[in-house]
């Protein structure tokens, strides 16, 4: 196929100079930022820069993740070729994870669109900054959590060692009453040891002929005496108690007498009314006070006699009976001595006769009977040493679980966050300031993390957006382009009599692909020719323009001339393309260009 214009032939002109490359320290930073460093090079430079600070705040939290994670780890184990390679891991995750929420944004979408990306990416953003942060608070009160993790070790160890005492008690306890039971077989024991054949007589009440009375028979006796005097000297408490009531009478009249005797003897000499001798008022003193009370203070003087001549006789009644009762009481002991004589002889023989005949067996039941107390005291001996035991062992137990919870290290991240939110509980000034401290830094990692997406989301976009949107489009343009293409072919090679080569899978796409490439150079000729057709009617014009003009106008030469380096450039470019096209596209050698 050959082309309009006579002038195709020719050199190519030089390329157009290439964007300068960025340093290897910006390139990294493009990369953190997930952007496309082709594209940002063709970029002014305060696009670069802010993708710079993209890849910037994408790196800050990396290391943080990274010091956080290796503090985390630390807590586990203490081999850093464990913590570094698996921190290095966590940090490259976080890397990831923010490099994508950066790069899959797209600024030239729908509102709804963006706003449900940048609230997922907000969401991730907020989780990776509470990731981040939380083992770092805990860095940061290192100590404060470590004392309370202390605090709380004592108060268990103070717990386990109360069980422990309390379960030692109830042993001792148990072993008190065991020693207790033993002392008292060993007694009984010992008493078996001691027992008689025959039971001692009771001594108690009878004693020997010629023997003082015991202290039992003297109570007995006293009883006796007691029982026999009892109305006569129930009688004689109540003469001593009529006596005494008298007796107070008695002196009560007696002072009032005295005193009106005084009375009456100086009203007589007339020391008060001056009346010497029996006057008016030394009579009635005589007749109404004297008078009375001298006739009753001899009454109850004669009472007073009659009452103490019977109490002397009740007391000489009392002591007759007492020594009735106790000549009774003696003659008493006296047969029951006697008696008791006889059977001690009694005894003394039975004895003596018992003691012949059954003396094997008697040791032998005392045997016996010491033989099983004596087993009870071992029995009793061992469970004593299984309770002893029992207590060294709960000694034991306690001091094992002590010295396991001494050797607890307690630095996993689990207990520390409990005790991080034990002290957040506590209510005081340091565990306000640990909250306040942990919201801010949770926050602070929340705000770096989400920094990028925030400002890609406000600010407008700028030109590396513009290009990797039109990238976008075009990709999706030509897809669709494709589709549709493909469609078309289908529907015409349905309706065509090559449907059978369809059948032959090599041979179908090899029909596919030369029906393809033959449309594209069609599409693509028909597209050059229209090119050089425009630009051959545009060059005419400009040279019908400068003919008018004449060749004295100012400038015509060279403008003529630059006509002509345009017209050599264009065809110079359009063979580069062509032959370009059937190199990269199979089509054979390029047609060459007419002359």
């Amino acid at each position: 196929m050959a082309l309009h214009s006579p002038r195709f032939s020719g050199s190519s002109p030089a390329p157009a100079a290439p964007a300068r490359p960025s340093n290897g320290v910006k390139r990294v930073f493009f990369w953190l930022s997930g952007a496309g460093t082709a594209e940002l090079e063709q970029c002014p430079e305060w696009e670069q820069r802010k993708y710079v600070a993209f890849g910037a705040t994408v790196l800050v939290p990396t290391l943080f993740a990274f010091v956080a994670c290796a503090y985390a780890l630390s807590t586990i184990s203490t081999d850093w070729r464990i913590i570094v390679p698996v921190a290095l891991v966590w940090s490259f995750i976080i890397l990831t994870v923010d490099r994508a929420l950066l790069a899959t944004y797209r600024s030239f979408q729908g509102v709804h669109r963006k706003l449900s990306q940048f609230a997922l990416r907000f969401v991730v953003a907020i989780l990776m900054g509470l990731t981040i942060s939380h083992p770092l608070t805990l860095l940061l009160f290192k100590d404060t959590v470590h004392s309370a993790i202390e605090a709380e070790r004592e108060a268990e160890i103070s717990l386990v060692r109360g069980e422990a005492e309390t379960a030692k008690m109830a042993v001792e306890k148990k072993i008190a009453a065991v020693e207790s039971d033993i002392a008292g077989r060993r007694e009984d024991w010992k008493e078996s040891l001691r027992s008689d054949l025959l039971g001692r007589i009771d001594e108690t009440i009878a004693a020997r002929p010629g023997d003082e009375l015991s202290d039992e028979a003297k109570a007995e006796l006293q009883k006796r005496i007691d029982e026999a005097t009892a109305p006569n000297r129930d009688r004689v408490t109540a003469v001593d108690a009529e006596i005494a009531t008298r007796k107070e009478e008695f002196t009560k009249v007696q002072t009032e007498q005295d005193f009106w005797q005084r009375e009456f003897e100086r009203e007589v000499n007339g020391q008060r009314s001056g009346i010497v001798g029996l006057g008016p008022r030394a009579k009635s003193i005589r007749d109404d006070q004297l008078a009375p009370r001298r006739a009753e203070s001899q009454r109850l003087s004669t009472q007073l006699e009659h009452l103490t001549a019977e109490r002397n006789q009740l007391r000489a009644v009392v002591a007759t009976t007492a020594e009735a009762v106790t000549g009774e009481f003696l003659v008493e002991q006296s047969a029951l001595a006697a008696e008791l004589e006889e059977k001690r002889a009694f005894n003394e023989q039975l004895e003596r006769k018992l003691k012949e005949s059954q003396a094997a067996t008697f040791v032998e039941q005392q045997n016996a009977i010491a033989a099983s107390i004596m087993t009870q005291i071992e029995t009793r001996n061992e469970e004593l040493k299984r309770l002893q035991e029992e207590v060294a062992t709960l000694e034991n137990d306690k001091n094992e679980r002590v010295a396991s919870m001494l050797a607890e290290p307690r630095r996993d991240l689990l207990t520390q966050t409990l005790a991080l939110h034990g002290i957040f509980l506590a209510g005081d000034e340091g565990g306000r300031f640990a909250l306040i401290a942990y919201v801010v830094l949770a926050l602070l990692f929340m705000l770096v993390d989400t920094i990028p997406i925030v400002v890609k989301f406000f600010s407008k976009p700028g030109p590396y957006d513009t290009l990797v949107d039109c990238e976008e489009v075009r990709y999706e343009r030509e897809r669709n382009a494709f589709l549709k293409s493909y469609d078309e072919y289908m529907s015409e090679l349905s309706d065509s009599r090559l449907l059978t080569a369809t059948k032959n899978q090599p041979l179908e796409r090899a029909l596919v692909d030369g029906v393809d490439r033959s449309r594209v150079a069609k599409e693509f000729l028909e597209s050059m020719m229209e090119l050089e057709r425009a630009f051959e009617e545009k060059m005419e014009v400009e040279r019908q323009r400068l003919t008018d003009r004449g060749p004295d106008h100012a400038g015509a030469a060279s403008r003529a001339a630059m006509l002509e380096e345009m017209a050599d450039a264009f065809y110079a470019d359009m063979r580069q393309r062509m032959a370009s096209f059937f190199e990269t596209s199979g089509g054979g050698p390029p047609v060459e260009a007419r002359t």
